[in-house]
């Protein structure tokens, strides 16, 4: 029987784990993939409290490190259940790679399993995932050296992407279907300074093109519907994520949207059950938001065990 077992170990797992073993408590974390979560695929943090530059990979490791240093568990597993257990703990059902089922006992949970990539929803879109298509720039861009590719999205995201890739690729069209880009002016400012980049405002991919590989897309202009032909070896989609939460329905309440529905203090009408970080209902989902409602989710269920 551990005190806490969380669900996910991004950056809202990480920091619930280190707050929950900090207070004495047993902390299990379970974590289907890397330890991290999304962040690990950006190149450079800038906008983290007292940390003026670090890359998403080693912050994420400092985060795990630090947890594992207090005393946290930590195992690759999916958790894909939750029930009621003895004496008002919980069972929780984990699920290896390989299909291999585990149950765990709890006191508390703590489910903290972030988001995933959003895709465009287009035909041949998933077959095409590593013949051209892809979610994560910093993983896949350098096997684009020299060639042209094309970025969906108008966030942080999207623009910190296009900037990464105009460092390699001679040629990076952004695609976003607004006027205006909802990322950061700065990042808009320093794409409109590189020659090799290319907006294209007012319009959606509509269409991948290729045979086993993609070589180009087609693009529609939202406001006249003319479409254009854009001749690209790459597609990088970065439009924003959704929840992963499906599993959790029947023991928590759940968004339209998919999102683990809590306030600020992290509390799911369950009790026992807490959430934090992307996965929940909030406005602002950034690393230092994710981080702080780890902190908040430990404290709640560590005064909830007693």
């Amino acid at each position: 029987m551990r005190d806490i077992i969380i669900a996910g170990g991004g950056t809202a797992g990480l920091s619930a784990a280190i707050y929950g073993v900090r207070a004495g408590k047993t902390v299990l974390i379970l974590e289907e993939k890397f330890y991290g979560g999304q962040i690990v695929n950006s190149p450079e943090i800038v906008n983290y409290p007292g940390i003026a530059k670090i890359s998403g990979y080693e912050f994420a490791k400092n985060l795990y490190d630090q947890a594992m240093a207090l005393g946290a568990e930590y195992k690759q597993a999916r958790v894909v259940q939750i029930r009621d257990g003895e004496d008002g703990g919980k069972q929780v059902v984990a699920r290896t790679s390989g299909g291999e089922e585990t149950i765990y006992e709890a006191r508390a949970v703590i489910l903290a399993t972030g988001a995933k990539n959003r895709p465009l929803g287009l035909d041949r879109e998933q077959e095409m995932v590593g013949a051209g298509v892809s979610y994560c720039a910093t993983c896949d861009g350098m096997f684009f050296r020299e060639k042209e590719v094309a970025v969906a999205g108008g966030g942080n995201t999207a623009l910190e992407d296009a900037l990464f890739l105009s460092n390699y690729c001679s040629k990076v069209y952004l695609i976003h279907r607004r006027d205006q880009f909802r990322g950061e002016d700065r990042l808009a400012e320093a794409l409109r300074q590189k020659e090799n980049v290319e907006f294209v405002m007012d319009s959606e991919v509509t269409e991948l093109h290729g045979d086993g590989m993609l070589s180009g897309i087609s693009v529609r202009q939202v406001k006249t519907g003319e479409t254009r032909e854009i001749p690209v070896s790459g597609l990088f989609v970065a439009i924003g994520q959704m929840p992963d939460n499906e599993d959790f329905q029947d023991v928590v309440s759940i968004d339209g949207k998919g999102y683990i529905e809590a306030g600020e203090d992290c509390k799911t009408e369950t009790p026992g059950i807490y959430t934090a970080g992307d996965c929940r209902t909030k406005e602002v989902r950034q690393l230092a938001t994710a981080a702080a409602d780890g902190a908040v989710a430990a404290l709640a269920a560590c005064e909830y065990i007693g």
